[in-house]
């Protein structure tokens, strides 16, 4: 055999086999890239929600960890500053719906969707959340609306009478 003949073997040798090595090397890079990224993205959306927390911690006046507050027992200012956050909060929610809902999610983005639902539900089970809700969606992006809105309705047929834990009590799926 000539070395151009082993060389065209070599070339068939290597489409043949590796080719497709290449490829499937690729792609579960590109799979394990992508995932990284969901759970980075993931990240960051909890770090937001993670300082929603301690503001609403550094205004504990507005009683947004209690499990029932009195909006008559606020002042102006004080009912100003909750509208605010939760305004803020409204915007944690649906940036993680935009960003990790899907219809059909696979496995890890169930995961992932399911802790914010978790935290939502927290939220709409509160009667001053869902009071303020109508006004904190509007102009939202309307399949977020909707589907905040029938978690909320979910909350209140299934929680009439319960006690609401607190948000930190939220388990994450």
């Amino acid at each position: 055999m000539t070395p151009l003949q082993w060389l065209e073997g070599a070339s068939y040798l290597v489409t043949v086999v590796g080719l497709p090595f290449a490829i499937i090397v690729f792609l579960y890079e590109q799979r394990r890239e992508r995932q990284g990224e969901e759970e980075e993205l993931y990240q960051r959306l909890s770090d937001e929600y993670a300082n929603f927390l301690k503001i609403v911690l550094e205004h504990a006046d507005l009683g947004l960890m209690r499990a029932e507050v009195h909006e008559e027992a606020l002042t102006e200012e004080q009912k100003e500053r909750r509208g605010v956050l939760l305004e803020l909060l409204i915007s944690i929610f649906e940036r993680a719906y935009l960003l990790v809902y899907e219809e059909k999610m696979k496995r890890q983005t169930q995961r992932l969707w399911m802790s914010w639902e978790d935290y939502m539900r927290y939220w709409c089970r509160r009667r001053d959340f869902r009071d303020h809700l109508p006004q904190l969606l509007e102009g939202e992006d309307p399949d977020f609306v909707k589907l905040i809105s029938r978690i909320a309705a979910e909350e209140v047929r299934a929680g009439q009478g319960k006690k609401v834990a607190g948000p930190d009590a939220v388990g994450t799926s």
